[in-house]
């Protein structure tokens, strides 16, 4: 595992950092499916000690995104059809619960804020880039389950955008995305805040449940594809 992992320097707890790095390094592809994970090698990459390794592996354990194989230790987990199919599942129903939530419980700022967030959504996927998407999308997600004033609901889909974000990265970056699924995405957020402002909850719902629906088929189909395979979508 010749690579280097940037901790950034920053106020944020260490132990936070290097979870954070961590995290994206996996999602990134940097470090790749089945890639053995040893804390020796982790210790060069990030410059930290054992401890905030381990700890940093476990909680990575917890989300899904790392495995303890016996005889071997911690690696990084594989894709596979069938936790996508289960987590998109899971999601639909609780992003469904967040959009009526907000509809009920959401403040005039905070429907203002979401229909700015999803202007942010909509330059980055005008700019291209990938990793501006991502983190675009999470910051309208975030602000639509912070309005839904469920603490409960709140934890359960921090816990599964964990586990969801490194098919969210397929998803986006994957070069035989839809062309389509872009401009499906951006008509279905813009449905939501609509359904949200005219404070219909149950279009809200159904929108919401309905984009991830859509975006859990893209990804499913780009799992039976390579890079060299030619676009049959």
């Amino acid at each position: 595992m010749s690579t280097t992992i940037e901790i950034e320097r920053m106020a944020a707890p260490l132990r936070k950092r290097v979870l954070d790095a961590l995290r994206v390094a996996i999602v990134s592809g940097q470090l790749q499916p089945g890639a053995r994970l040893t804390e020796r090698e982790l210790i060069a990459m990030t410059s930290v000690s054992r401890t905030v390794i381990r700890e940093a592996l476990r909680q990575l354990e917890t989300e899904g995104l790392v495995d303890m194989v016996p005889n071997k230790g911690p690696v990084v987990r594989a894709l596979t059809e069938e936790e996508a199919r289960d987590l998109y599942r899971i999601r639909a129903v609780l992003e469904g619960l967040a959009a009526r939530l907000f509809v009920e419980n959401a403040n005039a700022e905070e429907t203002k804020l979401l229909g700015s967030s999803l202007q942010a959504v909509r330059k980055a996927y005008k700019n291209g880039e990938a990793e501006d998407v991502l983190n675009s999308k999470n910051k309208f997600y975030e602000i639509l389950n912070a309005g839904a004033r469920s603490e409960t609901l709140g934890t359960m889909l921090s816990t599964l955008h964990g586990r969801i974000w490194r098919w969210r990265a397929l998803g986006l970056k994957h070069p035989q995305r839809s062309k389509s699924r872009s401009q499906q995405s951006l008509s279905n957020l813009g449905e939501i805040v609509r359904a949200i402002k005219a404070g219909d909850a149950d279009k809200a719902e159904a929108i919401a449940r309905h984009e991830t629906h859509e975006a859990a088929n893209e990804v499913l189909r780009l799992l039976t594809k390579s890079p060299t395979d030619e676009d049959g979508g």
